[in-house]
């Protein structure tokens, strides 16, 4: 999201939001708060586990 070329002050952009939130979720799991993982791809495998279980709980309280 890009700020407006006539933008002045503060304003909220819209959908950044989301990124944000997703990062809390995610540091919410202990694993992920700090970034110790000596490899990327064992770094994206915990993210990829995370995701899964937000989504699960998701499909667990809609049920």
């Amino acid at each position: 999201v890009r700020k407006k070329p006539d933008q002045v002050g503060f304003v909220v952009l819209p959908r950044r939001w989301v990124v944000e939130r997703f990062f809390a979720w995610i540091n919410r799991n202990r694993r992920l708060a700090k970034d110790f993982e000596a490899t990327v791809n064992s770094a994206a495998a915990f993210l990829y586990a995370a995701s899964a279980m937000l989504i699960i709980r998701r499909l667990a309280r809609s049920s």
